[in-house]
């Protein structure tokens, strides 16, 4: 990357010394006639963020960012024009076929040693990050019923237990009007359960059900799921053995009126606090973390400043033996060919294949294909289609090999550099990769977003320093100091980590956190609705 600037001088971003486009960096974009210290002058008024022709390009010509064809002009587009969308036709996507297998060969870097968070050891291994009590739902209908509940179980049976740090519910919209033996129909399933299990729960699992849905709860939790803690009622013996499912059913002949139902949720809850409270932090490595990495509200300042310190913060938790997630299909698919050359295995390097070739022919049942994924907002970032987007995002996952592949509403079973594949879609992306298993999330965004999630904190990083002096109170990293030179994407992405140790240890809440921010639970459901 090459910043060219002098004090209070125009500014533009590079990339790569091949690139024939940069991006405007200064707040409020530049004026037509604006000169650059290389001489370059600006044909056209360019917005921040938006790219600027730093040579004539001619008409079919590449268009060039990150080293790579982001597009070929439409026509002739002279040096010092603005370069947007209308000026360019899309690159087709990359074959899936003839594709560089595992090529790669990361120089090995030395252990990150010695660092640690205070967290929650849990029965089967994992390690929370917070302390939470998650009553589970089998089915939308009971959503207004749990609500009233853990409404009630805050205000009255939480401030008893002052190591537990909250109760939600895991509302969704899934479990009856679905075709629940369809092949696909596994995906919601899966990811229910395995959000269910999530390490900042402790293995607590509490059920609402309504009784006559499709998603019953036995099928949702067999025999078996939940392990064993301390000596609670075995549901099962040998293989099966697990713990014995706590399940409160709304249509139970014991109910009578609406307070039944609720007192029965809070009995039922306060037994789980209970066990919660016993519960205290202790020092764990930094191995112990999950981390899930994701962006929205990207702008052409994502791969620039944000998401290159989240990549550099993904090789140093990989150094320290952590486990890193970074995900979004659409938002990697025009990069496919650097995610198999970088596999640890031939075999891994397939199953991401695999995951591009399933969601390829999922995009074209709807009869629409990658280019669906960039936004109105993107857009106007300066993001010109999703080949220029899905180079920015793909450096959340650093250089470290990628040692596994998941498929949607999996749990993780590995550590090291994962990719999960989900949808892009904010909050579909999030609710995957707290199935997976995640104790901690990392989300960028340029254009700005107040998303949240209930369940794990998130650590929200500007891409702009003007976002971030906006959104002062809802930002908690300002990578917008890499653009003007102030900070190394070294600095911030260290700045990064030894963030995460803090918030992972209760030491420092996110802003998301401190207002009580979170975006609702969506179950990605590809099979159909009836």
């Amino acid at each position: 990357m090459k910043i060219e600037t002098l004090p209070q001088a125009p500014l533009y971003i590079t990339m790569h010394d091949a690139d024939n486009v940069a991006i405007v960096a200064n707040d409020g974009g530049l004026p037509a006639g604006t000169q650059f210290p290389s001489g370059l002058t600006l044909v056209d008024k360019v917005p921040q963020a938006h790219k600027v022709a730093l040579v004539d390009i001619p008409e079919g010509g590449e268009v060039r960012r990150y080293n790579v064809p982001i597009g070929y002009a439409i026509k002739a587009i002279p040096a010092g024009s603005w370069v947007h969308e209308r000026l360019l036709k899309m690159p087709a996507a990359r074959e899936l076929v003839g594709l560089p297998i595992a090529t790669v060969k990361v120089p090995e870097q030395p252990p990150l040693e010695g660092y640690t968070f205070e967290g929650f050891r849990n029965a089967d291994g994992s390690v929370g990050t917070r302390n939470i009590l998650a009553i589970t739902q089998t089915v939308q209908c009971v959503a207004g019923v749990t609500e009233f509940a853990v409404s009630r179980i805050k205000s009255e049976l939480l401030p008893r237990f002052p190591n537990v740090d909250d109760v939600v519910a895991l509302e969704h919209g899934y479990g009856c009007g679905v075709a629940i033996d369809a092949p696909d129909a596994i995906i919601p399933i899966r990811t229910l359960r395995n959000i269910s299990l999530n390490p900042n729960f402790g293995g607590e699992v509490m059920v609402v059900s309504l009784g006559c849905e499709k998603l019953q709860p036995e099928r949702l939790m067999p025999p078996g799921t939940i392990p064993l803690i301390d000596e609670r009622n075995v549901a099962d013996v040998g293989d099966n053995a697990g713990a014995k499912l706590d399940v409160v059913c709304l249509q139970d002949d014991a109910h009578v009126g609406f307070m039944s139902m609720v007192e029965s949720i809070m009995r039922q809850a306060e037994e789980h606090l209970e066990r919660l409270n016993a519960r205290k932090r202790e020092t764990v490595p930094a191995s112990e973390l999950v981390v899930g990495v994701q962006c929205g509200g990207s702008d052409a300042f994502s791969g620039v400043t944000a998401n290159p310190a989240v990549g550099y913060c993904t090789d140093l938790l990989v150094r320290a033996g952590a486990t890193v997630m970074f995900s979004e299909v659409t938002e990697v698919r025009d990069g496919i060919d650097q995610l198999t050359s970088r596999a640890t295995t031939p075999e891994v390097a397939e199953a991401m294949i695999r995951e591009m070739a399933w969601y390829d022919a999922y995009l074209d049942k709807g009869r629409v294909d990658r280019s669906a994924n960039t936004t109105p907002g993107n857009k106007k970032g300066g993001l010109s289609n999703i080949v220029e987007k899905a180079m920015g995002s793909i450096v959340k996952s650093g250089s470290s090999p990628i040692s596994g592949v998941i498929s949607p509403g999996e749990k993780l079973k590995q550590k090291g550099l994962i990719y999960a594949a989900t949808p892009a879609s904010d909050f579909i992306c999030g609710t995957l990769q707290l199935a997976a298993g995640m104790n901690l999330h990392v989300f960028t965004t340029g254009r700005g977003t107040p998303y949240g999630l209930a369940e794990v904190p998130v650590i929200k990083v500007a891409t702009r320093a003007d976002l971030a002096r906006r959104w002062h109170d809802l930002m908690d990293i300002n990578a917008g100091t890499i653009a003007t030179g102030e900070k190394t994407i070294a600095d911030v992405g260290w700045e990064m980590f030894q963030l995460m140790l803090d918030v992972a240890s209760g030491r420092k809440k996110t802003w998301a956190e401190h207002w009580k921010l979170h975006n609702a639970l969506v179950l990605f459901n590809p099979a159909p609705v009836t």
